[in-house]
């Protein structure tokens, strides 16, 4: 077998850094399945009502843009394109507050005018609320 003449060992062998950078690389496709769990693990780890709401929106939006990739942003569900944040769910108890915050960042395309709506406060989802978000999110992603 031959032998590295820096370091006297067979050329064959891996270093142990190699194969941990190795191991530590998943696929693209492992990476968007860690995500979903990740962020479902998030949603269902939430007291009632968040969990509700956080279902229901995570629900939403994976109907509405299946070009958004689940993944958690500093602890909160959020919804990525192409590796940027685009919309989030903040539930109430993180923060202490008194409902729950569905917000857009500023890669959604929202734009309309000089002023819009980025973040709206979610105390509950009726069927009127799931719709203007999924008109909100089919925008965002368009």
């Amino acid at each position: 077998m031959p032998r590295s003449k820096k370091r006297g060992r067979p050329l064959m062998k891996k270093t142990k850094k190699e194969t941990t950078r190795t191991q530590q690389r998943p696929g693209p496709r492992a990476k968007k399945v860690d995500g979903e769990s990740d962020v479902l693990a998030k949603i269902s780890a939430m007291p009632e009502p968040d969990r509700a709401i956080g279902e229901r929106l995570h629900a939403i939006i994976k109907a509405n843009a299946p070009a958004l990739s689940p993944r958690l942003w500093y602890g909160m569900p959020a919804y990525a394109k192409e590796g940027k944040i685009v919309c989030f769910f903040q539930s109430a108890q993180r923060f202490k507050t008194r409902y729950a915050t569905f917000g857009f960042m500023h890669e959604a395309n929202l734009d309309e005018g000089g002023m819009w709506p980025v973040a709206f406060a979610v105390k509950e989802l009726t069927a009127a609320e799931e719709a203007k978000i999924a008109a909100l999110v089919k925008k965002a992603v368009s």
